[in-house]
């Protein structure tokens, strides 16, 4: 519930008792005995890697989320670079992507020698405009990568239109919206490849881990040979039809997700309802608090869109006349283990360096990236955190407030 207070309280980082005693984390796995034991099993059986429990779990997500395959990877970077290659990006292609993402997402397009072309984010949500990528589409573009930020889908129907009108390929970066829908539909069965993580802060985790999700099988065949060396055959359909035989028909990499990490994720999808019901009952709770505390903004979700609540990313607005970095240091001083997602791409050294970005080209992400702070969110959450995450924010903004009054 909401904190109100009569006078602001006495910041920890001056000298106050902080909200908590220990500090919690923005994200965190939750593993309980089932997962452990079906890790146990697995050891126990003949199959670490390549065996029967890969295609149990992708069978199992790409039935949750509405898909004809699912390719696991052992990570979602690696899921990204399969989805890169099997969209045939090659030297001299350009794709076009968001800068308000992790690193991964635009990196995936220089492992193919391809150029990531960015294009600026919608105000409200965050997701990279339809109108900005129709404007950077030329003869060299071949691929858009939408990524669905804090786990809100981006406009997929605006986006799938222009590839169609311009014959391109979408690989969606849902790497935080496991679960969401769009116009009532499941993230994973609306774009022509979707990618998904399994990192331990996400909704279901396998360690490390990601899948991507199509309904196309000259995408699927090529993702697994891709993620397998090149070679066309698995070991277990090998060793099941007593043949030794292999070819290797492409140059792919080793990004194989062994059995004990989808042994995890099976145990783990087992409980994506439960976790996504927990993310939205909290990103409510939030909500509907931070609504009434001046200078913090918190989340838009759009009609007809049910988000998966990766993130809870609220900004800090010019009118609570402190900044960001203020405001992130006194609520990690209350043990809220805030933190800030992301630092655009093109804003990264490397980045600079190759492009010669001088900050400045996107200016609605990068507005948004200096107000940015990521609230903990995650399923394992107690109420007692989710009311400590509340009054950490309202005593920090109360204070920043109460300080910008006594100035005027």
């Amino acid at each position: 519930m909401p904190f109100t207070r009569t006078r602001p309280e006495k910041l920890a980082i001056e000298g106050g008792s902080p909200v908590r005693s220990t500090l919690l984390p923005y994200g965190r796995q939750s593993i309980d005995e089932d997962d452990i034991q079906a890790v146990i099993d697995t050891l126990r059986s003949a199959w670490l890697t390549t065996g029967p429990k890969v295609d149990e779990f992708e069978e199992s997500f790409a039935s949750t989320v509405g898909a004809r395959y699912a390719i696991s990877f052992s990570s979602g970077t690696a899921a990204l670079h399969g989805a890169a290659f099997a969209a045939g990006l090659k030297p001299g292609d350009e794709a076009i992507t968001s800068p308000l993402t992790f690193a991964a997402t635009a990196n995936c397009l220089l492992y193919q020698g391809a150029t990531p072309v960015f294009a600026d984010v919608c105000p409200d949500t965050l997701n990279v405009d339809p109108e900005q990528i129709a404007a950077r589409i030329t003869s060299k573009t071949r691929v858009l990568l939408p990524v669905d930020y804090s786990g809100h889908p981006a406009d997929l129907e605006s986006i799938l239109a222009l590839a169609d009108r311009h014959g391109l390929t979408v690989i969606e970066d849902a790497c935080h919206a496991l679960g969401a829908e769009y116009q009532g539909r499941r993230v994973g069965s609306i774009a022509h490849m979707s990618v998904f993580s399994f990192h331990p802060v996400k909704h279901v985790t396998t360690g490390e881990g990601g899948m991507v999700a199509t309904d196309k099988s000259d995408f699927a065949q090529t993702l697994r040979r891709f993620r397998n060396h090149g070679i066309s055959s698995e070991a277990r359909q090998r060793q099941t039809s007593g043949q030794w035989q292999y070819e290797m028909v492409l140059l792919g990499y080793n990004y194989r997700l062994p059995d004990i990490g989808c042994a995890l994720g099976l145990s783990q999808l087992k409980k994506l309802e439960r976790n996504l019901l927990r993310r939205r009952e909290i990103a409510a709770i939030y909500t509907a608090a931070f609504r009434e505390i001046a200078g913090i903004l918190p989340p838009a979700v759009r009609k007809d869109i049910n988000p998966a609540w990766h993130l809870y990313p609220i900004r800090v607005e010019a009118t609570l006349r402190a900044g960001r970095a203020e405001v992130f240091r006194a609520l990690r001083a209350e043990n809220i283990g805030v933190n800030v997602h992301y630092i655009p791409v093109h804003l990264h050294p490397y980045y600079r360096n190759l492009f010669g970005y001088k900050g400045g080209e996107y200016p609605i992400a990068e507005a948004a990236y200096d107000g940015l702070i990521s609230l903990p969110m995650f399923h394992g959450m107690s109420d007692q955190d989710v009311d400590d995450v509340i009054h950490g924010v309202t005593k920090v903004a109360s204070a920043f407030e109460e300080r910008a009054n006594a100035r005027t």
